[in-house]
């Protein structure tokens, strides 16, 4: 446990570093470009996260769980490099068709487009959750969180830079294309000094034949994975789509303010799986232990945002943005919940429940969009938040009757071999 809320403590720490400097280039963004220019800003970000996350799969999970054998990381390497090449090729398909129809659904001019492509590209090719998952395994948390720093500095530095001499959506599109370049370097050169990265090994065979139902794990975390990523960005743009580009940019501040809670809901669950993995025994009590640590700050985090979220909109982005206030409240709401839900669902997914944390979180989200149009006629921008928070809450609920529905939860750990795998409820099903 100790070792877990070590692991916690560097990665908040690196998560402090990145709140504290994203104040910053937020704050220029929003000043040098205005309402409409960091609108049309936010939906090219929010462009490229979309098309990472979804084709993007979770290769960290893979090398947690499977490179702790004796033999090694080397085959989970090999298999998790696979994968982020075939998420390169298939985020390229991905965000040609997303940009070629964004002239037809999204407010943006039609000489953004070729630059919102070229950040697709690039968000493809800094696809970093193998080192991390490398970083990971051996618990090097410290290590990992000053590569991670490198992104909040370099947009720090872009940013003034571009408010300066470029201060343009062009400029800054530059800088986070540089960031997320310079720190996906950073992580791999941190990983190597660790692990010996063996191209040879690359393979999409060897890890599904030595493991049955691996393929099934890797989907079934890459579609969870699609909807923490759907829960967001695809929000943003379809609060783009709805109600146009300075909606879109009023959102983006409001989510990055309120929102700041999820970040710190998936810190916790990235430190959360390994331990859990490693613990079989005790894995609820951990779960348990988080969660309500969870549930006050997360409670603290909502009363700073009541109290001091009108103050802090209007020092870093201006009262241009004022009506991202209310938005903020119920996002950071929707954070809370998020972040009590956390080690919940890193429960259900390190035993094995990949399949069951989707679902669970699959419907909810089908909900908020499927309401986001109706809830933002009624309400505007505070609508969309209220799908956000909605979609939070049906979600973490669904993780909790979930692990109640177990009768046991067992930590999936790989038999030795030559001996069979163990037989999972839902294979039992099946």
């Amino acid at each position: 446990m100790n070792r877990l809320f070590r692991n916690i403590g560097w990665l908040l720490g690196g998560r402090g570093v990145n709140a504290a400097l994203s104040l910053v280039y937020l704050a220029l963004a929003t000043r040098t470009l205005g309402l409409e220019g960091f609108g049309h800003f936010a939906l090219i970000v929010a462009l490229g996260q979309t098309v990472t996350g979804l084709a993007n799969f979770q290769t960290w999970q893979f090398v947690v769980r499977w490179g702790a054998g004796p033999d090694g990381p080397g085959e989970a390497t090999g298999f998790a490099i696979a994968l982020d090449l075939l998420s390169v090729a298939l985020g390229s398909i991905l965000a040609a068709g997303l940009v070629w129809s964004a002239q037809f659904w999204l407010p943006l001019p039609k000489d953004l487009l070729w630059m919102a492509f070229f950040y697709c590209l690039v968000m493809l090719i800094s696809i970093r959750t193998t080192p991390t998952g490398l970083l990971r395994l051996r618990f090097q948390y410290g290590r990992a969180t000053f590569a991670e720093a490198v992104l909040p500095i370099v947009r720090a530095i872009g940013a003034v830079l571009a408010a300066l001499y470029m201060p343009t959506v062009l400029g800054f599109i530059i800088t986070w294309a540089v960031a997320e370049m310079a720190v996906a370097a950073a992580m791999w050169a941190v990983a190597a000094q660790h692990e010996r990265i063996d191209l040879s090994q690359i393979s999409f065979r060897r890890i599904p034949r030595d493991h049955p139902g691996a393929w099934r794990f890797v989907w079934a975390t890459n579609m969870t994975g699609s909807l923490s990523v759907g829960s967001k960005q695809v929000m943003i743009l379809l609060v783009g789509a709805i109600g146009g580009e300075a909606l879109a940019g009023a959102f983006r501040v409001a989510s990055q303010l309120g929102q700041a809670l999820v970040s710190l809901a998936q810190t916790i669950s990235k430190a959360i799986y390994p331990e859990l993995v490693h613990a079989q025994e005790g894995a609820q009590a951990i779960a348990r232990r988080m969660a309500n640590i969870a549930l006050i700050g997360g409670a603290l985090a909502v009363l700073a945002a009541i109290f001091f979220g009108r103050p802090a909109i209007a020092l870093v982005a201006g009262p241009e943005f004022r009506s991202a206030y209310w938005p903020m409240i119920i996002l950071a709401i929707a954070g809370a919940i998020e972040l009590v839900g956390a080690s919940l669902e890193s429960l259900l997914v390190s035993a094995g429940r990949a399949g069951t944390a989707f679902i669970v979180r699959a419907i909810p989200t089908a909900l908020a969009f499927a309401l986001l149009g109706t809830a933002m006629g009624w309400m505007g921008l505070k609508g969309a938040a209220f799908t956000v928070m909605g979609s939070s809450a049906l979600a973490v609920m669904g993780f909790w009757a979930a692990i109640l529905s177990m009768q046991q939860i067992r930590i999936v750990v790989e038999p030795p071999e030559g001996e069979p795998p163990p037989i999972l409820d839902e294979d039992r099903a099946a």
